[in-house]
């Protein structure tokens, strides 16, 4: 009688566990192209969302149990339908806040141009003082018109104004003051350059104007701060930006305290439309030590982090940023490298490439203070991203994690390396070996002034010919995960996903950029949405939650206006996105998607 008991209350709880997994769901896509995402990146018809999560993927026939009176059901007339976004870095706060600054929009400029458009700022700002800052931002600086052309304060001290101006390069490694702004800055010739900086100087010492990577903060500390109000609407902007896109989780890749304060109050206010992700900055330069900077992070996290993943979105504080080096293109080649960039030591009609005097900077971090931060961060349950442009700084970022993984907490860190332009070759195999995820931003693989002007000569062909090794790292066995990096680009996620599979430019780029960014294949555009979705969410530890369409995931979800898969691949930079749903709750649609 106890056995037949027992047996009848389980079969009463399987009963009711299937009543439960039946009940009608809140929403159902049907008669659709499903990509999931999932370990055989299988192909379904319809699915159903119950409670922000996914309870049914399959055929259109089987989704009929899920849907009840209530139940809104979307047809999508054989459109596709992917897991949403996750771009596994960027700088939303700064994308949002450069809407409110006089903008260059990443155009290549003539010297005129340049300084016309910025005049157009100056004639039509009526309310600011001849001490208030000018803030120029999204500068193509390897853009500028003719190739090769000198930027100094003296462009700028041919406009009309007394005002101090910065002229902010979009790759953020760059600033450009007038004459007004060096003085402001108190930039002299005895003024020494800054710990990971550079202060460009002419043959009599003088500061030109340009100022490199740390040497920046020179002026930027001068700055007057966003307001809270401006924090606020720069949070609504990028968040308003990354929905369209289809972007429902994110990481900020450089936070800082106001940051998270404007998302902690739009998360407040139930205006959180996704997922969202920070990496505190850890700087030794100033005094701290891998401990101290440990502890600052762990204070933010304290403060910021709203813990596990929810069906709505939160805000966790899980990452590290860390900064190898700069950048390597030119004027700036602050980027570490194994070898020398090359200098023309013949003349322009008749170049003559040899190595020069310098491979970049050395490491931001030296061999030992690496590994006690990355050390430090492990014991501490955060995962570092680390910032890496040049060979070298990636072969010795591999070389601290080879020795961070021998040790207890360092097995259990995801570390990441963002950029990776360029890697040597005996480096390749290491990603894979060391669990190492290398985020790469693919709108740089293609034809433009930073790949070609301000690279090509100064790698030399050897080397030239492996930048930017998205496929090579992937075909080595690296889990590639996407990172935007805005507003160094635009935010245009699907150009970025066409020149990750063409590595070609856009149709109206000119001629001189047309054909393939070297020799190097694309990636399969498998691959590609891969990295933007299950690979990302394994950097933010939310595969398990996001990233692929499973049951028992979360419904973040987005809806195409056509198939990735079969239009030609230079149309993949024309997808639009008709919905996005982050935890089964619709932040986006467009007119064409009902």
């Amino acid at each position: 009688m106890i056995k037949t008991g027992l047996l009848a209350v389980l079969a009463l709880g399987l009963f009711a566990t299937a009543q439960a997994e039946t009940r009608p769901a809140d929403t159902v896509y049907r008669n659709g192209y499903i990509y999931t995402v999932d370990g055989k990146d299988s192909v379904q018809q319809a699915l159903a969302v119950r409670g922000g999560r996914i309870v049914y993927v399959g055929d259109d026939a089987g989704v009929t149990a899920h849907t009840g009176r209530k139940t809104e059901v979307i047809d999508l007339h054989g459109r596709m339908l992917m897991p949403g976004l996750i771009d596994g870095h960027m700088h939303p706060q700064s994308g949002g806040s450069r809407l409110l600054n006089c903008s260059l929009n990443y155009e290549k400029l003539t010297v005129a141009e340049f300084q016309s458009r910025i005049q157009a700022c100056l004639d039509n700002d009526k309310k600011s003082g001849p001490d208030r800052w000018m803030i120029v931002v999204n500068w193509f600086q390897q853009g500028m018109q003719p190739d090769g052309v000198e930027m100094t304060a003296a462009t700028l001290d041919a406009l009309k104004t007394e005002r101090p101006i910065i002229v902010r390069s979009s790759f953020g490694h760059s600033a450009l003051l007038n004459s007004r702004g060096i003085q402001t800055a108190k930039i002299e010739r005895a003024t020494p350059d800054p710990a990971g900086g550079k202060i460009t100087r002419d043959d009599k010492g003088n500061a030109t104007g340009l100022l490199e990577d740390a040497a920046q903060d020179l002026a930027m500390n001068l700055l007057p701060p966003l307001t809270v109000a401006e924090n606020l609407s720069a949070s609504k902007a990028a968040l308003a930006a990354m929905r369209q896109q289809g972007i429902t989780s994110f990481l900020d890749a450089y936070t800082d305290p106001e940051t998270m304060t404007a998302f902690t109050d739009l998360q407040k206010q139930g205006k959180l439309t996704a997922r969202a992700h920070f990496a505190v900055l850890i700087d030794l330069d100033k005094g701290a030590t891998p401990q101290s900077a440990v502890a600052e992070l762990l204070k933010q996290q304290k403060q910021f982090d709203q813990g596990p993943t929810k069906v709505a979105p939160s805000m966790q504080v899980r990452h590290a940023k860390l900064f190898m080096d700069g950048v390597i293109s030119a004027p700036a080649f602050t980027g570490a490298m194994i070898a020398p960039y090359l200098v023309n030591k013949g003349t322009p009609d008749k170049p003559d490439w040899q190595p020069g005097p310098s491979s970049g900077p050395a490491s931001y971090f030296s061999a030992e203070s690496l590994r006690q931060t990355l050390d430090a961060l492990a014991r501490a349950h955060i995962d570092p991203h680390i910032h890496v442009d040049g060979d070298r700084a990636v072969r010795e970022s591999l070389d601290a994690i080879e020795w961070l993984r021998a040790t207890p907490a360092g097995k259990l860190v995801r570390p990441a390396l963002a950029h990776d332009e360029i890697v040597d070759p005996t480096d390749y195999p290491r990603f894979a070996k060391l669990d190492v995820t290398p985020v790469l931003s693919f709108q740089w693989a293609k034809p433009a002034p930073d790949t070609l002007g301000a690279l090509k000569d100064y790698m030399g062909p050897q080397r030239y010919a492996l930048v930017e090794p998205q496929a090579l790292l992937l075909n080595a066995g690296g889990r590639i995960a996407y990172g935007s990096d805005w507003p160094v680009d635009p935010l245009d996620e699907w150009f970025a996903l066409k020149v990750g599979v063409t590595r070609t430019a856009a149709p109206d780029a000119g001629p001189e950029y047309g054909g393939t960014l070297t020799a190097q294949p694309g990636m399969p555009r498998a691959e590609v949405l891969r990295a933007i979705t299950i690979n990302a969410a394994y950097t933010l530890r939310q595969e398990k939650e996001t990233g692929s369409l499973e049951v028992g995931k979360l419904a973040d979800l987005i809806v195409l206006d056509r198939n990735f898969f079969t239009i030609p691949a230079e149309d993949i930079a024309n997808v639009k996105v008709l919905q996005t749903m982050v935890g089964g709750k619709i932040v986006y649609e467009s007119k064409g998607m009902r």
